[in-house]
Formats: structure tokens, sequence, C-alpha cells
């Protein structure tokens, strides 16, 4: 067992504070992490950060890279794929245990977290009909709603599971990997980005008729593709990321 020091929580909150940058795209996967540049930001020495950069390196979001030290981690395609599988069980899961749980106010949060994607996917639309492709005016201005929404959406589901042991496996999957990731696979795909929106419809729907079978199955289906598309998204980057 590692001792704890008087260091311990300065590490702990520096360690929190990177990752919640990389989770939310601030820190973009490839980006070098100076430590000089980082013990300057947060007002301490280099000591910390470097605790803090290992506690990440262990975890996963960070590696380090010859003559480059610290960088934001690109996970492997088969990482991500190997991870949404296993998330797929655990949704699907989730979904047919709220099936029976899930009140109409919880079905109303669904269709207005929903609705938030429905108006990206139509103000991006309305974009590109103005002589533009509207995919920087998604990935860059509706990243951070689209994002928030589609998280929202799971998380409803996972609270009407009423099974904490079942949230905290699908939140250490998600804390696995940048939560900005997925809009920006979105997007420059609206054939995905239509499609997501209609899986979740679906889920919607078997949960408002409390068809336990088929919100687990459509859940199932819903992940393993976005998975599928994201893990494709990682492919292109790693291709395009320098590695040193």
């Amino acid at each position: 067992m590692t001792p704890q020091t008087d260091e311990s929580p300065l590490v702990d909150d520096i360690a929190a504070r990177i990752r919640a940058r990389i989770m939310n795209g601030e820190l973009a996967i490839g980006k070098p992490l100076r430590q000089a540049a980082l013990a300057t930001e947060f007002g301490v020495s280099r000591t910390p950060v470097r605790e803090a950069l290992r506690q990440l390196q262990n975890g996963g979001l960070i590696e380090m890279q010859p003559n480059r030290g610290a960088v934001v981690r690109v996970p492997a395609p088969w990482e991500v794929r190997q991870a949404y599988e296993v998330r797929a069980e655990l949704e699907g899961m989730a979904a047919r245990r709220a099936a029976s749980r899930i009140t109409e106010r919880g079905l109303a949060a669904l269709r207005e977290h929903n609705a938030v994607l429905c108006e990206a996917v139509a103000r991006v639309a309305g974009e590109g009909t103005r002589g533009g492709s509207g995919e920087g005016v998604h990935a860059e201005g509706a990243s951070t709603t689209t994002t928030a929404a589609n998280d929202c959406f799971h998380t409803v589901i996972c609270e009407a599971a009423d099974n904490p042991w079942l949230t905290r496996m699908i939140d250490r999957i998600n804390e696995s990997f940048p939560r900005n990731v997925s809009s920006l696979a979105l997007a420059g795909d609206e054939r995905h980005r239509q499609l997501n929106i209609r899986q979740h419809e679906a889920v919607i729907e078997a949960l408002a008729a409390h068809d336990a079978d088929r919100a687990d199955a459509l859940m199932r289906e819903h992940v393993i593709s976005s998975g599928e598309h994201l893990t494709a998204w990682y492919e292109r980057r790693s291709q395009t990321v320098f590695h040193g």
C-alpha cells in the first residue's frame, strides 16, 4: 500500500483537475502535458504535478513518450471496441431494470435530453443550407451541450435502474475515455447523428411500454453501434496524432 503523505490531497486535487480537463476535451488527445507549465498554472512545485501525472498514467489517461514526456493518451481502437462491448451488456441490464421502475418524470427527462440532440442536428443542417458544412458549428459550438445531453440521457436510465453497483461499473468505463470525443466523432456524420437520435427514441418507447426485453435489446444495439462508430474515429485519429 502506498503510504499517505501530506502532499497526497494536493496530488489528488491536481490529478482530478487535469483529469476533468482531459475528459471535457480541453486537453485534447495527443497533447503534451508540460510539468513546468502545469506547476506554474497550479501555483505548486513540480513534485505534486509529477505525482499527479503518474497517477493519471496508472489510470490510463496519459502515457509517457520518449522525448515528449507526458501526453494525453490516444486509446487503441481495440480497447474502445472491447470497452463498449462490456458497456453494452451493462447498459442493456440498466435498461431492463429501468423498464419496470422508470417514472413519467424520468421518461419526460429522456425526451428532453433527446430533444436537445435533435435541435443540435437541425441547427447544423440549417448552417449547411446557408453554404457551410455545419460541422465546425457542431464540433465546437454544440459539443459541450450535446455531450451533456447524451450523458444525461444514459444517466437517467442508470438512475432508474436503481443499482449503484451497476452505475459505478458503467461510470468506470465512461471515465476511461474523454467524454467530448463522442460528439467529435458524430460531428462529421449526419447519418449517424440521426441514427443516434432514432435509437434513443426507440429506447424511450420501450421503456414507456415497460417492455424490459425490448429495452435491453435496443440499448445493447445502441451502445454497440456507438462503440463501432467511436472505434472507427479512433482508428482515423491514431493515424494522425504525432507519436514522438
